[in-house]
């Protein structure tokens, strides 16, 4: 601004200078001519006594500039409270010193020590001065005779940020400095002096062209306009402009700066100080001297931006010229500008922070925790009770629960979560979950509707400073499924009807993913329904195992993972462990599929490799009818592992197709995975699959389970075995601890797949349990067998199933003597019933029929039929056994009545 005046001069003189020079020596020109000598002698004296009086005052100034300067640099409190102050400040202040041109700077403590001094030997000694006026924070200048001889110095004070004086600083020159800067200047004023004199009897022309030097050619009137000029400028502009001299009192005021800064009239020549009205922080930086630019103040409600230049940069007068312009209106636009980002950034943030799972309530817990507190104090949603389970909501507004509640603070009186609520209809919710618009409450204090819900509970919370609602429906496809409550207590402002239709549109995302929630939760318990009531809801009764399973869904979506234990004839027990691949109800139904035709292909009691060869071929029906023009895609396949346990012989063979190997934890504590032939997965077709069998230890524990108890994303398939193989390793565990224990250690908090688990400890059909005999291809040796089998059930306490068991015995084994071929066995089983055997080297199977009146045989397999509960046919590689199973009595029952009917009925004739 200053600047701008000088150039404005400039030019104002030249174009008036230009119009015609004019000159006023001819009036002076006589009295000049009598008082020359006079003037010039009187000149020269006035400049030696000037000189010397300038030279003082420029050498006390400099060193009350030096002595501020220093004493208000940054750093020097933090310097002064270091260990030690003399080492850090004694090189700041000589360079200092040297730079500034004086011939001391002493920083000292309120008692007057020194930590610096020009002379280091005099460092901590008492100062040689004034302190007192100093110390009450003003700035004293003084003559002493100080350690440098006779010295000018000034001493003003260093204040903290309470202005407290906490230390002193004292700058000067000797006093010969200052006379040796006089006396060089004293020939210099007298060789002036003398050009001077000389100059002034040069006549007239001389003393004409001093005057037109001086007034630059003008007349008065010209001058009267160049004024005025610069004063139409100076109150036209927009902008305030103060002049403040170097002793804070101000020389100027502009209109506008009056105008802005409210001044009385007579503002002009009053120290800034003493201004009334002036904000405080105006009026310091005003009184403050220094320089500033575009700093913003506050004056009334007004905010201005401000800067400042010091006026003598350019050898001008101590002071400041200040330029003030009232930013009001662009702070106000720039704030509706920040106050729209900050709304965009939200919804953004909204977007991508809300839905990040499909899980209803967490859905729920994301919407409010995006809104607080950037957009409300306290936010709540309240969802129909259906949705959260994945119904559709009902029609009214009452079985609302609240899904979710975040805040500023936790003591607030607002329902808690999972509060069933009922809002009555006069209440905005209720209005809002009808009506499917949004509502706002500027003020709840006189909202009465709002009351009526809970006097008590309203009546606290406004108590509690909550002051002000926003209601919106949580609505997707037409049906309004719960509200969502924004609420602002006495922390922020009340909503106004921007803040509406921001909270619309956040509530209107959320809906969406709300609503994918519901319909997958829906979805998910559906197909979780679905799989629990395909896979055994109890494990059958046997003694040849102690089993233990677990069957874990996914979070993410139910699979088709199974598990089965099935009794197989002959006490032995078959274990099943599958994996459809897919997610979803179609997963779930195939594997319903599976594990029913798991179960059918059981009955025909066939080998592992033969189940799972009648299973691949299954799944491959499956997928080819499903890939049909009007089908799905299809499944990919499905894995499957089959085991069989013979607690007689302790033999189990296993085969697998794709699936995992089982882990086997020996009694000893030793763990390994079983070596089988892996085998395609299900489905594929066109590779045979093979069995393994091993022999057990009694109490070894066989584990079997689907691939998501050891695969996982941050893990590798072999670290998951491995993973299990430590965790099972040299425990004592019953299956059921190491179900628990296995599930712990690899299974994260959310898996994403479905996992099936079967642990099964063997246990062996003692031989006090188990009689078997071979048996000649002679019909004579029926009669010794029937023998043989009735001592054996008089043994073990089973007379009463004697007569049936023999006549079972005696048929199975005519019929292998007669149609079949050695060698036969003939084996006893008691078991949790009583099994009877007969095994010969032919693989024919016998038929039953039902011989008519007239026929001699054709009875044989009807009376095992009806004597035994189950019999059955199962091939082996040297041929066939027969078997039937009879249930064994109730301690206090008599003679086997059954038997003995069904014998007679089967060998008499009709009435």
């Amino acid at each position: 601004m200053v600047d701008g005046f000088g150039r404005f001069r400039d030019a104002s003189v030249r174009s008036l200078s230009d119009k015609g020079p004019r000159s006023v020596a001819g009036q002076v020109f006589v009295l000049q001519a009598a008082v020359v000598v006079l003037l010039v002698a009187g000149a020269v004296l006035a400049l030696v006594l000037q000189s010397r009086y300038n030279t003082d005052r420029d050498a006390r100034s400099r060193s009350v500039a030096v002595a501020q300067t220093f004493a208000n640099s940054p750093g020097l409190l933090q310097a002064v409270e270091s260990p030690d102050p003399s080492k850090v400040l004694q090189p700041i202040t000589e360079k200092t010193r040297r730079k500034a041109g004086v011939d001391f700077i002493v920083v000292m403590n309120t008692e007057g020590i020194r930590y610096t001094h020009p002379q280091p030997g005099r460092i901590g000694e008492r100062f040689v001065g004034t302190i007192g006026p100093s110390l009450e924070g003003k700035t004293l200048v003084e003559s002493v005779n100080g350690p440098l001889g006779h010295e000018v110095q000034a001493v003003v004070p260093v204040t903290d940020s309470d202005g407290r004086v906490v230390d002193l600083v004292s700058a000067g020159m000797k006093t010969e400095s200052v006379s040796g800067v006089v006396n060089r200047r004293l020939p210099l004023i007298l060789a002036t002096g003398v050009v001077a004199l000389a100059l002034a009897t040069a006549g007239t022309a001389l003393v004409t062209r001093r005057l037109r030097r001086q007034t630059h050619g003008l007349d008065p009137v010209e001058m009267t306009r160049m004024y005025e000029h610069h004063d139409a400028v100076l109150h036209a502009v927009r902008e305030g402009v103060l002049i403040v001299d170097g002793d804070a009192r101000l020389l100027l005021a502009n209109d506008e700066a009056e105008r802005l800064l409210d001044l009385p009239p007579d503002a002009e020549g009053r120290r800034v100080a003493d201004l009334p009205g002036l904000d405080p922080g105006m009026a310091e930086l005003l009184a403050s001297g220094r320089a500033a630019t575009d700093e913003v103040l506050l004056a009334g409600d007004r905010l201005l931006a401000v800067n400042q230049r010091p006026t003598d940069r350019n050898g001008g007068p101590t002071g400041t010229v200040t330029t003030i312009r009232d930013s009001t209106e662009l702070r106000a636009l720039s704030g509706r500008a920040e106050t729209a980002r900050e709304r965009l950034r939200l919804l953004y943030d909204a977007g991508v922070g809300i839905g990040t799972t499909l899980d209803v309530t967490r859905t729920a817990e994301e919407l409010a925790e995006v809104a607080v507190p950037r957009f409300a104090d306290f936010v709540t949603v309240d969802l129909a009770d259906p949705v959260l389970n994945g119904d559709e909501p009902g029609d009214g507004a009452e079985g609302m629960r609240r899904a979710a509640l975040s805040g500023i603070r936790a003591d607030h009186p607002l329902y808690p979560l999972g509060r069933l609520i009922d809002f009555v209809p006069s209440t905005p919710q209720a209005r809002v979950f009808a009506g499917g618009r949004p509502e706002l409450v500027t003020d709840l204090s006189g909202s009465s509707g709002w009351y009526a819900q809970d006097p008590d509970r309203a009546s606290r919370m406004l108590d509690y400073g909550v002051h002000s609602l926003i209601t919106a429906p949580i609505q997707a496809r037409g049906v309004v499924l719960g509200v969502a409550n924004f609420w602002r207590s006495q922390e922020s402002g009340a909503f106004d009807e921007e803040d509406l239709s921001l909270a619309e549109e956040l509530v209107t995302r959320a809906a969406v993913s709300i609503d994918n929630a519901r319909r997958y939760t829906r979805e998910h318990a559906l197909a979780v329904t679905l799989q629990r009531s395909l896979l055994p809801h109890a494990l059958p009764e046997q003694d040849a195992l102690e089993v233990a399973h677990r069957y874990l869904p996914a979070q993410s979506g139910v699979s088709g993972d199974w598990f089965d234990v099935i009794p197989l004839p002959g006490v032995r027990v078959a274990l099943v462990v599958g994996d459809v691949v897919g997610h979803g109800l179609h997963a779930a139904a195939t594997m319903g599929r599976l594990r029913t035709a798991v179960h059918n292909f059981s009955t025909l009691d066939l080998p592992p490799d033969e189940i799972l060869g009648h299973l691949d071929d299954l799944v491959g029906r499956i997928d080819q009818d499903e890939s049909g023009p009007h089908g799905d895609a299809g499944i990919i396949g499905a894995t499957c592992l089959y085991a069989i346990y013979d607690p007689v012989s302790r033999r189990c063979s296993v085969a697998r197709a794709g699936h995992p190997p089982p882990a086997l934890l020996r009694p000893d504590g030793g763990v390994e995975f079983l070596d089988l032939p892996a085998g395609p997965p299900l489905g594929l077709g066109g590779m045979p699959f093979e069995t393994a069998e091993f022999d057990l230890a009694e109490g070894s524990q066989l584990v079997l389970y689907t691939d998501g108890l050891i695969e996982d994303r941050t893990r590798d398939f072999d670290v998951g075995m491995e993973m299990l193989r430590r965790v099972l390793a040299g425990s004592d565990r019953t299956p059921e601890e190491n179900c628990r224990a296995a599930l712990d250690a690899l299974l994260p908090a959310r898996p994403k797949d479905d996992v099936a688990l079967l642990i099964a400890r063997t246990k062996v059909l003692g031989a006090d349990r188990v009689a078997d005999w071979d048996v000649p291809a002679d019909p004579a040796a029926v009669a010794g067998m029937r023998a043989a089998v009735s001592g054996k059930l008089d043994e073990w306490g089973l007379s009463d199933l004697a007569f049936g068991t023999e006549l079972v015995f005696s048929e199975l084994i005519t019929n292998a003597i007669r149609y079949a071929s050695e060698p036969i066995r003939v084996r006893l089983l008691r078991d949790r019933s009583l099994v009877c055997e007969v095994a010969d080297g032919s693989s024919t199977s016998p038929h039953l029929r039902y011989a008519a009146t007239t026929d001699e045989g054709g009875r044989g397999l009807f009376l095992v039929a009806r004597i035994a509960e189950r019999w059955g046919t199962r091939y082996t590689p040297e041929g066939k056994v027969i078997w039937a199973e009879q249930p064994l009595p109730a301690p206090a029952e008599g003679p086997d009545a059954r038997a003995r009917s069904a014998a007679d009925a089967a060998a008499g004739a009709p009435p």
